[in-house]
């Protein structure tokens, strides 16, 4: 079986130019996107603002409504529309959604970095991105010269994805859009016989699939893992798993994933994905538990 690491691992995602976490304290995070300061949100963060004004001077405020993330945006100046961003060589569109999101995970830039450098080391892998949402990773993997397949059950994510494509200059790129329930599509293709050298999964909690099909973490990640560990090509490279659960943790997800990879060898990482305040003296704030194979 693979060999777990010993200790976990803290991946941070500190500011680039168009993101920042700027403060955080009294269970929100005051962040920096592009132009515009947002408060969000955040249970975790127990201890005290370090400048409370800053968070009343903020462009956009979500207030949640429930606690399945749901709610309504509050903006200062009159309502926000989409707005231009980048991380490396993606462009993206940020968008205020009604779940607090802004159309992508700040602190997956840490998994990006990694992704990205595996396959320009060794360029034309073959990668399938399940629960893809708005694309972010699935560019990021093409734009290091990735062949991308990239599914999510949410045909308006999707959409947004091949935008995102198209603002990257990469739309001309290898990269299949697919509307489906991820289940049904790594069944199909462990039918099929395909292989893919890297799998990245980002699954939410709770979802639902394009006809009404119901996502639950804890009871579908093993038999969806398994199923991926059979897609993985003899001359696999990676495959990455990233879970938001908080009765989660990245050791339980790794010794899941040793489970579906006996006699694999390479290494599996495993730990906490963080962002990291824009300053001196820096908290982070934990968001996500994650576990990678590797070579």
């Amino acid at each position: 079986m693979p060999q777990l690491a010993d200790v976990p691992s803290l991946l941070i995602t500190r500011a680039w130019e168009d993101y920042a976490l700027l403060d955080s304290g009294g269970g929100r995070k005051l962040e920096r996107y592009g132009r515009h300061t947002v408060v969000r949100p955040e249970p975790q963060c127990f201890w005290s603002p370090r400048n409370p004004a800053a968070f009343d001077a903020a462009d956009a405020v979500f207030d949640p409504t429930d606690e399945d993330e749901a709610g309504r945006w509050r903006f200062a100046r009159g309502a926000l529309d989409t707005f231009p961003l980048r991380w490396g060589p993606t462009r993206f569109t940020g968008r205020f959604t009604p779940f607090r999101h802004l159309a992508f995970f700040p602190e997956q830039a840490a998994n990006w970095a990694w992704m990205s450098e595996r396959v320009a080391r060794r360029p034309g892998l073959k990668v399938l991105n399940l629960f893809g949402y708005t694309g972010v990773a699935s560019l990021a993997l093409a734009a290091a010269g990735a062949e991308v397949t990239h599914v999510d059950a949410s045909k308006k994510s999707v959409g947004w994805a091949r935008e995102n494509a198209e603002l990257s200059g990469l739309a001309d790129r290898p990269v299949r859009w697919i509307v489906e329930d991820a289940r049904k599509y790594v069944a199909r293709e462990v039918r099929r016989g395909s292989r893919y050298h890297g799998i990245v999964l980002d699954p939410p909690k709770y979802g639902r699939g394009p006809t009404g099909e119901v996502w639950r973490l804890f009871e579908d990640l093993p038999g969806l893992l398994a199923d991926c560990a059979a897609l993985l090509a003899d001359d696999a490279d990676f495959l990455l798993l990233n879970a938001y659960a908080a009765r989660i943790s990245g050791l339980s997800l790794a010794h899941l994933m040793a489970g579906a990879l006996p006699g694999c060898a390479g290494r599996i990482d495993w730990g906490e994905l963080a962002l990291e305040e824009d300053g001196p003296d820096p908290r982070a704030l934990g968001l996500s538990f994650f576990a990678r194979w590797s070579v």
